[in-house]
Order: structure tokens, then sequence, then C-alpha cells
């Protein structure tokens, strides 16, 4: 990458940020009307966050999307699928793409396990309720919803059902798990599948999904690779509630046993 494409991005990212830093300078000066307090750590934070947005803009063209589309082409080759064999592509059943649904579950879950996002969430919400929800908990539920999201999203792709089935038949099993999940859980349960949607997990699952509509024999890519940003956040608020249910009922279990 050229000296000229980098500070191109920087140029892009800064006109990107800047009805940001517009809008809260008018508010500071215009509305408040006070100084703006630690000016010095303001533009310092700001010249951090335009360094950090663009390393990480060049990061997703240079490594995560082609990586993405790398892994996607290399477990749908017919040769990979079928050891030694070239060109059966007529042959390929759905079945077939095992290792596609395992590595989609699998970098769903990693990548949901790495985003900053979620880690704070989950450490507030483990503060303000005390130690009711625990923080690795929370974190594993969502990553583990987000994975199957991703699976399921991965299986639609390679067989090219409709998305809209999938989508409403998730949000009817939501609707239904928000009358029998805890009300302490619930709003922390649609905020988790909001959080999936950041900076870790949204290039890589976006990169696998194109990859796959790519290399999938009779896939479109704009119709069929984009989709699964959608299932990463549609299962977790699924598995996070699921999680409550099941601490509530295991919580009351341990209550019918205990001596009275």
């Amino acid at each position: 990458m050229q000296w000229s494409e980098v500070w191109q991005t920087l140029l892009d990212t800064a006109s990107d940020v800047l009805p940001i830093v517009v809008m809260i300078a008018a508010f500071q000066f215009v509305v408040i009307r006070r100084p703006m307090p630690n000016l010095r750590r303001v533009v310092i934070g700001f010249l951090y966050v335009l360094i950090g947005l663009s390393l990480f803009l060049i990061g997703l063209e240079q490594a995560l999307f082609p990586l993405g589309r790398l892994m996607a082409s290399q477990l749908t080759d017919p040769a990979f699928i079928y050891s030694g064999v070239e060109r059966i592509t007529d042959a390929i059943h759905w079945t077939d793409y095992y290792w596609v649904y395992i590595f989609a579950f699998a970098i769903g879950f990693s990548t949901t396990i790495a985003e900053p996002s979620l880690m704070a969430v989950a450490m507030k919400a483990a503060q303000v309720s005390g130690g009711a929800i625990h923080a690795w908990g929370l974190r594993i539920a969502v990553a583990l919803g987000v994975a199957v999201g991703v699976a399921l999203g991965a299986y639609r792709i390679v067989t090219g059902l409709p998305m809209h089935y999938f989508i409403i038949m998730g949000y009817v099993v939501v609707v239904i798990q928000t009358f029998y999940s805890p009300r302490l859980i619930i709003p922390l349960a649609y905020d988790s599948g909001g959080v999936t949607s950041s900076t870790v997990t949204v290039p890589v699952v976006a990169a696998l999904g194109l990859g796959l509509a790519e290399t999938v024999p009779g896939r479109n890519v704009l119709i069929d690779g984009f989709g699964l940003i959608a299932f990463a956040v549609l299962f977790p608020i699924m598995s996070v509630m699921a999680y409550a249910q099941i601490s509530e009922y295991r919580a009351g279990r341990q209550r019918s046993k205990s001596p009275e």
C-alpha cells in the first residue's frame, strides 16, 4: 500500500469525523456557552481517534476482507470438499459444506469474545447489577448466540433460502422469550444484539458472507453476500434471554432443594 493511499484514507476519515466535532463544539460554545474543559486532552483524543480509525480502515481493506474471502474460497473449493477432485460443483450438497458451518461458528464466537463494546457492556452490567449478572457469563452467552447465528447464516447462503424466513421466525422466538424472561435481563438482551455489530465482528463476518456468496455456485453477491450481520444481531438476544431463563430455573431448583 502506497503512502498516498494512507493519506487519502486519513483525509476521508477526518471528513467523516468532522461533523461530530462540529456538532459537539456548537453545543458546547453556542448552547451551553462555556469553554471546553480539558481542551488539550480532547484534541489529543480526537487525533488518537482519527489515527486509530484510519489504521482500522486500512487493516480492513488490506487484511480482514481479503482473509474472509480467502477462507471462504478455500473451504468451498471442490478440491477441498472432495480431496483430489477438481470439478464436481453439480454433485456438491449443502451437507458437504460442514467445514464452512464449523468455521462460521468458530469465527462468530471468537470475534464476539474479543469485541470491545461487548466487554464494556458486560463490565457495566456486572457493576450495576451488583454481581447478579456475571460479565463472563454474559459474554459467553452473547458469543454463543453470534456463533449460532453466523453458522445458520452461512447455511442460508449455501442453500440460497430466503433470508426473511429465518429473520421472521427468529423474532417470533424473541417475542415469546420476552414474555417469559426475567425483567432484569430483557433490556440487556436487546442491547447485547446491538453491541455485536461493532468493530471486530462486523468486518470479519461481512467478509465471510461476501466470500461465500462469491464462491458458492449459483449465489449472487449482492443478494446473498449480505445478511450475516442480521443473524449476528438477532441470535444473541435469544441466547442472553435463554441464559437468564436457565439461570433462574437453576436458582429455583436450588431453593427448592435447600432445607427450610
